[in-house]
């Protein structure tokens, strides 16, 4: 005697409750195509309430912030050479 069991054994599926099963999986796949954009709509939206964007003036201020920590790191290497770090002065304090 096997000690193989199968998944029969343990779901009786019949037919048509197989036939009916498949037939609900391609309503939800089919409800899911059309209304992909607004899914995705309300995702987005979702997004959102939880981590809205940023403002003009925020998004300047960290690009900036980033910027400068950037220079400063470069100024900082040690491969620098006097004539990159004094480009990077130049640059650094324009900005």
């Amino acid at each position: 005697m096997s000690t193989f069991v199968t998944a029969a054994q343990f779901v009786p599926l019949s037919v048509g409750d197989a036939l009916q099963l498949l037939l609900a999986c391609a309503a939800v796949v089919g409800f899911v195509v059309l209304f992909k954009p607004m899914l995705r709509g309300l995702a987005l939206a979702a997004v959102l309430v939880v981590k809205p964007k940023l403002t003009k003036e925020q998004r300047l201020q960290r690009r900036q912030m980033r910027d400068a920590a950037m220079l400063k790191r470069m100024m900082n290497s040690q491969k620098t050479s006097p004539s990159e770090a004094a480009e990077l002065q130049a640059l650094a304090s324009r900005a």
